[in-house]
Protein backbone atom coordinates (compact mmCIF):
# COMPACT_ATOMS: atom_id res chain seq x y z
CA UNK A 1 0.00 0.00 0.00
CA UNK A 2 1.30 3.59 -0.46
CA UNK A 3 0.33 6.27 1.46
CA UNK A 4 -0.47 9.70 0.28
CA UNK A 5 -2.87 11.09 2.53
CA UNK A 6 -2.47 11.55 6.14
CA UNK A 7 -5.77 11.95 8.07
CA UNK A 8 -4.62 13.87 11.57
CA UNK A 9 -7.33 13.47 14.51
CA UNK A 10 -6.88 16.70 16.95
CA UNK A 11 -5.26 19.91 16.53
CA UNK A 12 -3.42 19.80 19.93
CA UNK A 13 0.55 20.75 20.42
CA UNK A 14 1.84 17.09 19.32
CA UNK A 15 -0.88 16.38 16.38
CA UNK A 16 0.04 19.81 14.89
CA UNK A 17 3.35 18.85 14.68
CA UNK A 18 2.79 15.80 13.14
CA UNK A 19 0.80 17.50 10.82
CA UNK A 20 3.57 19.71 9.56
CA UNK A 21 5.74 17.24 9.26
CA UNK A 22 3.83 15.42 7.11
CA UNK A 23 3.34 18.29 5.13
CA UNK A 24 7.22 19.01 4.78
CA UNK A 25 7.23 15.46 4.06
CA UNK A 26 5.12 15.51 0.72
CA UNK A 27 1.98 14.27 1.70
CA UNK A 28 -1.42 15.82 1.34
CA UNK A 29 -2.59 16.20 5.39
CA UNK A 30 -6.55 16.79 7.01
CA UNK A 31 -6.34 18.31 10.47
CA UNK A 32 -9.69 17.56 12.05
CA UNK A 33 -10.89 19.03 15.30
CA UNK A 34 -14.07 19.61 17.00
CA UNK A 35 -12.84 23.15 17.76
CA UNK A 36 -12.75 25.81 15.70
CA UNK A 37 -10.30 27.50 18.28
CA UNK A 38 -7.65 24.13 17.95
CA UNK A 39 -7.36 24.28 14.58
CA UNK A 40 -6.60 27.98 14.48
CA UNK A 41 -3.78 27.02 17.68
CA UNK A 42 -2.75 24.28 14.97
CA UNK A 43 -2.09 26.50 12.31
CA UNK A 44 -0.14 29.04 14.21
CA UNK A 45 1.51 26.57 15.69
CA UNK A 46 2.25 25.15 12.28
CA UNK A 47 3.42 28.63 11.07
CA UNK A 48 6.01 29.03 14.43
CA UNK A 49 7.68 25.51 13.40
CA UNK A 50 8.40 26.61 9.70
CA UNK A 51 9.58 29.66 10.45
CA UNK A 52 11.89 28.39 12.92
CA UNK A 53 12.90 25.59 10.25
CA UNK A 54 13.25 28.18 7.83
CA UNK A 55 15.41 30.34 9.73
CA UNK A 56 17.75 27.52 9.95
CA UNK A 57 17.87 26.74 6.89
CA UNK A 58 16.27 23.47 7.21
CA UNK A 59 13.56 23.69 4.45
CA UNK A 60 13.24 22.76 0.87
CA UNK A 61 10.20 24.29 -0.01
CA UNK A 62 8.83 27.86 0.42
CA UNK A 63 6.50 27.79 3.38
CA UNK A 64 3.43 28.60 1.42
CA UNK A 65 3.76 25.58 -0.45
CA UNK A 66 4.17 23.49 2.40
CA UNK A 67 1.18 24.62 4.19
CA UNK A 68 -0.92 24.21 0.75
CA UNK A 69 -0.96 20.87 1.20
CA UNK A 70 -2.45 20.83 4.86
CA UNK A 71 -6.69 21.43 4.92
CA UNK A 72 -7.99 22.13 8.21
CA UNK A 73 -12.10 20.89 8.94
CA UNK A 74 -14.54 20.39 11.87
CA UNK A 75 -16.24 18.13 9.21
CA UNK A 76 -15.66 14.35 9.97
CA UNK A 77 -16.56 13.20 6.40
CA UNK A 78 -14.28 15.86 4.69
CA UNK A 79 -11.31 15.06 6.81
CA UNK A 80 -11.48 11.42 6.23
CA UNK A 81 -12.32 11.47 2.72
CA UNK A 82 -9.63 9.45 1.05
CA UNK A 83 -7.49 9.21 3.88
CA UNK A 84 -4.93 6.53 3.45
CA UNK A 85 -4.05 6.75 7.08
CA UNK A 86 -5.25 8.33 9.96
CA UNK A 87 -3.27 9.54 13.35
CA UNK A 88 -5.43 10.53 16.40
CA UNK A 89 -4.30 12.41 19.36
CA UNK A 90 -7.05 13.24 21.49
CA UNK A 91 -7.36 13.91 24.85
CA UNK A 92 -5.82 10.75 26.99
CA UNK A 93 -8.96 9.30 28.42
CA UNK A 94 -10.56 5.89 26.82
CA UNK A 95 -13.94 6.69 26.82
CA UNK A 96 -13.32 10.25 24.13
CA UNK A 97 -10.61 7.48 22.50
CA UNK A 98 -13.41 4.67 22.04
CA UNK A 99 -16.35 7.85 21.06
CA UNK A 100 -13.86 8.89 18.25
CA UNK A 101 -12.87 5.79 16.89
CA UNK A 102 -16.28 4.40 16.39
CA UNK A 103 -17.21 7.89 14.58
CA UNK A 104 -14.42 7.36 12.02
CA UNK A 105 -14.39 3.77 11.51
CA UNK A 106 -18.06 3.65 10.27
CA UNK A 107 -17.35 6.55 7.54
CA UNK A 108 -13.26 5.67 6.40
CA UNK A 109 -12.47 4.08 3.55
CA UNK A 110 -11.90 0.50 4.06
CA UNK A 111 -8.25 1.15 2.41
CA UNK A 112 -7.80 3.44 5.78
CA UNK A 113 -5.01 2.25 8.42
CA UNK A 114 -5.67 3.33 11.43
CA UNK A 115 -2.76 4.71 14.55
CA UNK A 116 -3.26 6.24 18.11
CA UNK A 117 -0.46 8.56 19.40
CA UNK A 118 -1.45 7.61 22.81
CA UNK A 119 1.07 8.50 25.28
CA UNK A 120 0.27 5.85 28.20
CA UNK A 121 -2.81 3.80 26.88
CA UNK A 122 -2.96 0.76 25.08
CA UNK A 123 -3.98 0.10 21.51
CA UNK A 124 -6.56 -2.70 22.38
CA UNK A 125 -8.81 -0.74 24.78
CA UNK A 126 -10.39 1.39 21.86
CA UNK A 127 -9.18 -0.99 18.57
CA UNK A 128 -12.23 -2.95 18.36
CA UNK A 129 -14.19 0.43 18.45
CA UNK A 130 -12.12 0.89 14.88
CA UNK A 131 -14.26 -1.85 13.40
CA UNK A 132 -10.90 -2.90 12.22
CA UNK A 133 -9.02 -3.91 14.71
CA UNK A 134 -6.28 -5.76 12.31
CA UNK A 135 -5.97 -2.08 10.66
CA UNK A 136 -5.39 -1.07 14.20
CA UNK A 137 -1.81 0.06 15.99
CA UNK A 138 -0.59 2.43 18.35
CA UNK A 139 2.02 5.02 16.62
CA UNK A 140 3.76 7.32 18.84
CA UNK A 141 5.20 10.62 18.24
CA UNK A 142 7.49 12.19 20.70
CA UNK A 143 8.72 16.41 20.38
CA UNK A 144 8.53 15.12 16.48
CA UNK A 145 11.60 17.88 15.55
CA UNK A 146 13.90 17.62 18.66
CA UNK A 147 12.75 14.13 19.48
CA UNK A 148 12.82 11.91 16.50
CA UNK A 149 11.49 8.99 18.23
CA UNK A 150 8.25 7.48 16.96
CA UNK A 151 6.88 4.29 18.39
CA UNK A 152 5.48 1.68 16.27
CA UNK A 153 3.33 -0.70 19.16
CA UNK A 154 0.71 -3.43 18.11
CA UNK A 155 -1.90 -4.97 19.63
CA UNK A 156 -2.57 -8.60 19.22
CA UNK A 157 -4.96 -8.74 16.68
CA UNK A 158 -2.13 -6.12 14.34
CA UNK A 159 -1.52 -7.61 11.29
CA UNK A 160 1.94 -8.42 11.17
CA UNK A 161 2.45 -6.72 7.60
CA UNK A 162 1.52 -3.39 8.97
CA UNK A 163 4.63 -3.31 10.59
CA UNK A 164 7.31 -2.85 7.72
CA UNK A 165 4.58 -0.11 6.32
CA UNK A 166 4.67 1.70 9.45
CA UNK A 167 8.33 1.74 9.99
CA UNK A 168 8.67 3.12 6.58
CA UNK A 169 6.42 5.81 7.07
CA UNK A 170 8.45 6.38 10.16
CA UNK A 171 11.45 6.85 8.28
CA UNK A 172 9.71 9.05 5.40
CA UNK A 173 8.49 11.59 7.99
CA UNK A 174 12.21 11.80 9.28
CA UNK A 175 11.74 9.81 12.30
CA UNK A 176 13.69 6.83 13.90
CA UNK A 177 11.47 3.91 13.90
CA UNK A 178 11.13 1.98 17.74
CA UNK A 179 9.18 -1.25 17.45
CA UNK A 180 7.72 -2.18 20.87
CA UNK A 181 7.54 -5.69 20.65
CA UNK A 182 4.11 -6.12 22.73
CA UNK A 183 1.97 -3.67 24.49
CA UNK A 184 3.15 -2.04 27.54
CA UNK A 185 1.95 1.22 28.92
CA UNK A 186 4.06 4.15 28.18
CA UNK A 187 6.35 2.27 25.37
CA UNK A 188 9.74 2.19 25.84
CA UNK A 189 10.78 6.26 26.95
CA UNK A 190 7.94 7.13 28.47
CA UNK A 191 8.61 4.11 30.64
CA UNK A 192 11.97 4.86 31.53
CA UNK A 193 10.78 9.09 31.90
CA UNK A 194 7.82 7.79 34.18
CA UNK A 195 10.07 6.75 36.69
CA UNK A 196 12.31 9.95 36.56
CA UNK A 197 8.37 12.23 36.80
CA UNK A 198 7.31 10.06 39.93
CA UNK A 199 10.79 10.39 41.59
CA UNK A 200 10.61 14.44 40.96
CA UNK A 201 6.56 14.32 41.89
CA UNK A 202 7.63 12.83 45.45
CA UNK A 203 10.59 15.12 46.21
CA UNK A 204 8.26 17.69 45.25
CA UNK A 205 4.81 16.94 47.55
CA UNK A 206 7.32 15.49 50.14
CA UNK A 207 8.54 19.19 50.32
CA UNK A 208 12.33 17.34 50.38
CA UNK A 209 13.05 19.85 47.46
CA UNK A 210 12.07 23.01 45.34
CA UNK A 211 11.34 22.76 41.65
CA UNK A 212 14.36 24.56 41.13
CA UNK A 213 16.49 22.69 42.96
CA UNK A 214 15.59 19.45 41.85
CA UNK A 215 15.59 20.27 38.08
CA UNK A 216 19.54 21.88 38.79
CA UNK A 217 20.80 18.61 40.50
CA UNK A 218 19.20 16.98 37.11
CA UNK A 219 20.93 19.52 35.00
CA UNK A 220 24.09 18.94 36.57
CA UNK A 221 24.69 15.75 37.37
CA UNK A 222 23.28 14.83 33.44
CA UNK A 223 24.59 17.48 31.82
CA UNK A 224 21.23 18.23 30.64
CA UNK A 225 19.56 20.91 29.16
CA UNK A 226 16.41 20.75 31.46
CA UNK A 227 15.26 19.04 34.28
CA UNK A 228 12.14 17.21 34.98
CA UNK A 229 9.89 20.20 35.54
CA UNK A 230 11.23 21.74 32.17
CA UNK A 231 10.82 18.44 30.61
CA UNK A 232 6.66 18.21 32.71
CA UNK A 233 5.78 21.80 31.20
CA UNK A 234 6.49 20.82 27.47
CA UNK A 235 5.17 17.63 27.45
CA UNK A 236 1.86 19.83 29.06
CA UNK A 237 0.60 19.46 32.77
CA UNK A 238 -3.02 18.16 31.51
CA UNK A 239 -1.30 14.82 29.91
CA UNK A 240 0.63 14.47 32.33
CA UNK A 241 -2.04 14.43 35.11
CA UNK A 242 -4.20 12.53 32.87
CA UNK A 243 -1.16 9.65 33.26
CA UNK A 244 -0.43 9.95 37.07
CA UNK A 245 -4.37 10.29 38.03
CA UNK A 246 -4.26 6.65 36.66
CA UNK A 247 -1.75 5.29 39.19
CA UNK A 248 -3.06 4.14 42.50
CA UNK A 249 0.22 4.61 44.82
CA UNK A 250 -0.15 7.32 46.85
CA UNK A 251 2.56 8.93 45.82
CA UNK A 252 1.46 9.49 42.03
CA UNK A 253 -1.93 10.69 43.71
CA UNK A 254 -0.20 13.15 45.69
CA UNK A 255 1.48 14.32 43.02
CA UNK A 256 -1.98 14.13 40.24
CA UNK A 257 -3.36 16.62 43.29
CA UNK A 258 -0.65 18.84 42.43
CA UNK A 259 -1.07 18.88 38.79
CA UNK A 260 -4.77 19.65 38.96
CA UNK A 261 -4.23 22.90 41.19
CA UNK A 262 -1.91 24.34 38.07
CA UNK A 263 -4.69 22.87 35.62
CA UNK A 264 -7.37 24.44 37.33
CA UNK A 265 -5.50 27.95 36.90
CA UNK A 266 -4.74 27.01 33.50
CA UNK A 267 -1.27 26.85 33.98
CA UNK A 268 -0.81 23.67 31.30
CA UNK A 269 2.89 24.20 30.78
CA UNK A 270 4.73 25.46 27.90
CA UNK A 271 2.16 25.70 25.02
CA UNK A 272 -0.12 28.61 27.54
CA UNK A 273 3.16 30.19 28.72
CA UNK A 274 2.88 28.77 32.64
CA UNK A 275 3.26 25.82 34.01
CA UNK A 276 5.68 25.22 36.57
CA UNK A 277 7.91 27.70 34.76
CA UNK A 278 6.95 31.01 32.88
CA UNK A 279 7.55 31.14 29.03
CA UNK A 280 8.62 32.30 26.44
CA UNK A 281 11.89 32.65 29.20
CA UNK A 282 12.26 29.90 31.74
CA UNK A 283 13.99 29.68 34.59
CA UNK A 284 15.64 26.73 33.66
CA UNK A 285 17.18 28.79 30.72
CA UNK A 286 18.89 31.05 32.67
CA UNK A 287 22.63 31.53 32.47
CA UNK A 288 23.10 31.49 35.89
CA UNK A 289 20.38 28.91 36.76
CA UNK A 290 22.80 26.24 37.29
CA UNK A 291 25.61 28.49 38.86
Amino acid sequence: MTIQKICILGAGTLGSRVAIQSAISGYEVSVYDIHEEALDFGFKTMKKILAQLEKGQLLKEPQEKILSRIYFTTAPEKAIQDADFVNESVTEDVEIKKKVWKQFGEIAPQKTIFTTNTSYLLPSMFAEESGRPEKFCAFHFHDVFYSRIVDTMPHPGTEPELIPLLEELGRKLNQVPILVKKENPGYIFNTMLLALIGAAGKLLTGEVGSVEDIDRSWMVNFHMPMGPFGILDSIGLDTAWHVTKNRKDSASQAFAALLKTYIDAGKLGEKTGEGFYKYPHPAYKAPNFIK
